[in-house]
């Protein structure tokens, strides 16, 4: 016990040891994705271009989503870089001690490593990782400080002591931080401007950004976040931004509950206002004698059967005394009354099936419009899911994935897809297939519930672990 427990010591040292000479490659990863995601943005809502918070193309509330974004990724982008900066300094420093001394470490195992000896490839991937960060956030910062420039000139032109009182209050909510190493300005806004007037964030390149070393607190960061709490509770402007918050959050339930109620009404009304005003009379003037009183033969077995007990409870009637007996003529001419009346049943059946492939047809193409003219709205909602799911306690979220899971994937589920399936082919007039259903109960809910299992792996394990933590338990 004792060797192993020697034995296990250097093996942890190496894990610790080569977990730490790789921190450099994970920061710089991070903020490669991080500047790849910010020119995913510029690609997909401002053709190329860099992201302007003053478009006239989006809203102010859309706009404000943009600064969230942008602030995030530029903020990851300075963290990351500091760290790589910061980690590579270290570890070069390191380097050298550890050749001047000639100490004798256990080489790290290189196949695991992106640090391999080809070093040159590794550099040329580091220099291009660089050049595309740089790329990214150099022309923010260049807004930034033509817009500190600019800021700055408004405040020398003004000369009046109103002037300057003006000017003061609007400079004070656009204060510059200056960068105390390389002496670099770039503007802030508080909360309040950024609903207001979008403004560009402040952005440094990787040149520009400090090392960690020179960043780090003493103090944890729970106690600097409360000490932050309450500076942000003093602040006599503290009731106006919560006011603002408020507004914010308002306006965007408002417009993400209208686009939801939107994407049901606007597909049902066309619906039915192409079944019953285009579709139906089309039909019936020119299509409604060539087809069939059956379209399937599931609909002829079951007007077979309806007219089968027709005739048994025609029957028992007249044993029974409710009716007087009927000949066997009187007889046939009530079976043969009957018959046309499901005929014509089965016969609507049928052409309401037809009708509503198009009618379907059309909903499904309103449905789409309305998705593709409707990108920020849709950029809005995702947003407002993500705050009501994610800020749901990790009970709550247990609790809908496990009500989620049971009713589509659980033991009992094969009943509802039953009806499901069975809804679906008598709306279109399809035959029902037995085969058919059976394949896609035993197939499609397994991929539903690797799907459920997977998300939960992927993401939900990494933003909300007592969730999980809790899922599990309450699963058990």
């Amino acid at each position: 016990m004792k060797g192993q427990g020697s034995q296990g010591i250097p093996g942890v040292l190496r894990a610790v040891r080569r977990w730490y000479f790789k921190t450099p490659e994970r920061a710089l990863d991070a903020a490669y994705r991080a500047a790849l995601k910010i020119r995913s943005i510029e690609n997909d809502y401002f053709d190329g271009q860099s992201i302007s918070l003053s478009s006239e193309r989006y809203s102010r509330l859309e706009l404000n989503q943009f600064q969230s974004e942008l602030s995030h990724y530029l903020s990851t982008i300075e963290r990351r870089l500091a760290e790589f900066r910061a980690s590579r300094s270290t570890l070069n420093f390191i380097t050298q001690q550890t050749d001047r001394a000639n100490i004798n470490l256990e080489p790290i195992d290189e196949t695991k490593s992106r640090y391999s000896p080809d070093e040159k490839y590794q550099f040329s991937e580091t220099l291009k990782k660089l050049k595309i960060i740089d790329e990214v956030i150099a022309k923010y910062r260049r807004e930034a400080n033509s817009e500190a420039l600019k800021n700055r000139n408004a405040t020398a032109k003004s000369s009046s002591p109103k002037t300057t009182v003006a000017v003061r209050s609007q400079t004070r909510k656009t204060a510059i931080e200056t960068n105390g190493k390389n002496g670099k300005a770039a503007p802030t806004r508080d909360w309040r401007d950024r609903l207001s007037e979008p403004q560009e964030p402040r952005v440094e390149t990787a040149s520009d950004v400090e090392s960690m070393a020179g960043k780090a607190s003493l103090l944890p960061r729970s106690i600097l976040r409360t000490i932050d709490r309450i500076k942000r509770e003093l602040d006599p402007n503290a009731e106006e931004e919560v006011v603002e918050k408020f507004r914010y959050y308002k306006s965007k339930t408002v417009i993400s509950l209208k686009f939801m109620l939107l994407l049901v009404l606007i597909p049902l009304l066309t619906h039915q206002i192409s079944k019953n005003f285009v579709i139906r009379p089309i039909y019936n003037e020119f299509f409604n004698q060539n087809v069939d009183v059956f379209i399937n033969q599931d609909f002829e077995e079951e007007a077979f059967i309806d007219l089968q007990r027709y005739e048994e409870r025609l029957r028992f009637r007249m044993a029974i005394g409710q009716i007087p007996k009927l000949g066997p003529e009187e007889m046939e001419e009530q079976i043969e009354e009957k018959a046309h009346e499901i005929a014509e049943e089965y016969q609507a059946l049928s052409n309401n099936a037809v009708q509503n492939v198009f009618a379907d047809l059309c909903s499904l193409g309103a449905f789409c419009a309305v998705v593709i003219t409707s990108k920020r709205e849709l950029a809005i909602v995702k947003s407002f899911i993500d705050d009501l799911i994610y800020g749901l306690s990790d009970s709550a979220k247990a609790f809908i994935i496990i009500l989620f899971t049971d009713i589509f994937v659980g033991y009992h589920s094969p009943h509802g897809w039953e009806v499901i399936l069975e809804s679906i082919s008598r709306h279109f007039g399809l035959p029902e297939s037995r085969d058919f259903n059976f394949l896609f109960i035993a197939t499609f809910p397994v991929i539903l519930d690797t799907v459920m299992k997977y998300w939960i792996f992927r993401y939900l394990n990494r933003i909300s672990p007592s969730a999980v933590a809790t899922y599990r338990n309450m699963n058990e």
